[in-house]
């Protein structure tokens, strides 16, 4: 969209025409609606407000999971509550979210009103949380790598960030501003150095005498424990043994599951690989060192694959996750027709349902002149 608005900004159709784009425009990201509206008209707006609308909500809502899960079971379950029942996780999980989500609120209104503008946040995100890439990376990644340079690896490179990005905006504005400091050379400063001072932070805390540790093998990891659900389970009358997806998995299981995760990591990093030596070495960089002016049939060429790339992704991240759940989709919709329409659920994997198991008890306790309890004959029926 962006090539979109300079192609078409010196056309009638452009809806700030005769003139450019402000740059205060542009900062504020109105690239998208204004090529848009230029493009598609009215309709061009109207899927720009959808499109914004939607990948606002779907990154408000990843940011919720992750706060809630990271605060609910690596902070409260591991260091303040460790025997809390499956109802408080809950309960701590909703109170995260509503928590996080006021603040953030706030703080993106202050933002706005302080003049900072979509282009300056891009930038900056990268100074302040560049530092973590590599330790991230490199805890699954890593063997040798210790808890202290996963640890304090990426406050070290926020530190000196910060210092590289407002130094080299004072020396090069003369005074620490809004413009200034959203320059492109301190921003650059900053995110060069949040980005690659891990590289000596790591292995200083990894080697160095007392923190060096022997090699990592991922096992603990296994023993990460689910939530204590028993307390809802019983307030329900139901047994999560019953559960699909909630019984213990066999040896053979284990090691079928195993086996193709080590498969699909494989093609994983092989794909990785390739595709960053594809994108960020041998495509770009004969062009850039040959200096090479794009003819109309390369340019052609160019925005075909761009448009075939586009189409492709769409297919793999768009359309192949549904294909590729198509069956459980079907069961779960099957499954909240037939609650809905007060039937009882169909037997999964062959494994008897909560419903049929509760319909059977029914009619042992019948046979044997027991009264059903009412919340159990419901859930029978459910």
């Amino acid at each position: 969209m962006g090539l979109s608005a300079l192609a078409l900004e010196d056309n009638p159709v452009f809806p700030t025409y005769p003139n450019r784009m402000a740059t205060a425009d542009v900062t504020a990201g109105l690239v998208l609606p204004q090529a848009a509206v230029a493009l598609l008209g009215t309709g061009g707006a109207a899927a720009t407000l959808l499109l914004i609308f939607m990948a606002v909500t779907s990154a408000m809502y990843a940011e919720l999971i992750a706060v809630s899960s990271i605060f609910t079971y690596d902070i409260y379950q591991t260091y303040i509550n460790p025997d809390a029942s499956g109802r408080r996780l809950i309960y701590m999980s909703h109170t995260s979210c509503v928590v996080y989500a006021v603040i953030m609120a706030s703080f993106s209104t202050g933002l706005y009103y302080a003049g900072i503008s979509m282009g300056y946040l891009y930038l900056m995100m990268g100074v302040i949380i560049s530092g973590a890439v590599l330790p991230a990376s490199l805890t699954l990644l890593w063997d040798r790598q210790s808890w202290a340079a996963a640890t304090f690896s990426p406050p070290l490179a926020l530190l000196c960030s910060l210092i590289a990005w407002l130094v080299t905006a004072s020396k090069e504005g003369g005074s620490l501003s809004v413009t200034n400091t959203g320059a492109n050379n301190p921003m650059l400063a900053g995110n060069v150095v949040a980005l690659l001072t891990p590289c000596i932070f790591i292995p200083i805390l990894s080697f160095a005498p007392g923190l060096r540790k022997p090699k990592y093998d991922w096992l603990s990891m296994k023993l990460i424990r689910k939530g204590d659900d028993s307390d809802m389970a019983a307030a329900a009358h139901l047994d999560l043994e019953l559960v699909p997806g909630q019984s213990t998995q066999s040896d053979h299981e284990e090691q079928m599951e195993q086996h193709q995760l080590q498969r699909a990591a494989k093609i994983a990093r092989y794909m990785t690989l390739f595709l960053t030596l594809a994108l960020l070495v041998l495509w770009p960089f004969p062009m850039y060192g040959s200096g090479y002016i794009f003819s109309k049939k390369f340019f052609t060429g160019w925005v075909s694959v761009g448009i075939l790339w586009l189409f492709c992704s769409s297919l793999c991240v768009g359309v192949y996750p549904l294909w590729e759940g198509r069956h459980t989709s079907s069961r779960t919709i099957k499954a909240i027709f037939l609650d809905l329409t007060g039937r009882r659920k169909p037997v999964m994997h062959g494994r008897a349902t909560i419903a049929e198991t509760a319909d059977v008890e029914e009619k042992v306790d019948e046979k044997n002149g027991v009264d059903t309890p009412p919340e159990v004959s419901v859930m029978g029926k459910a």
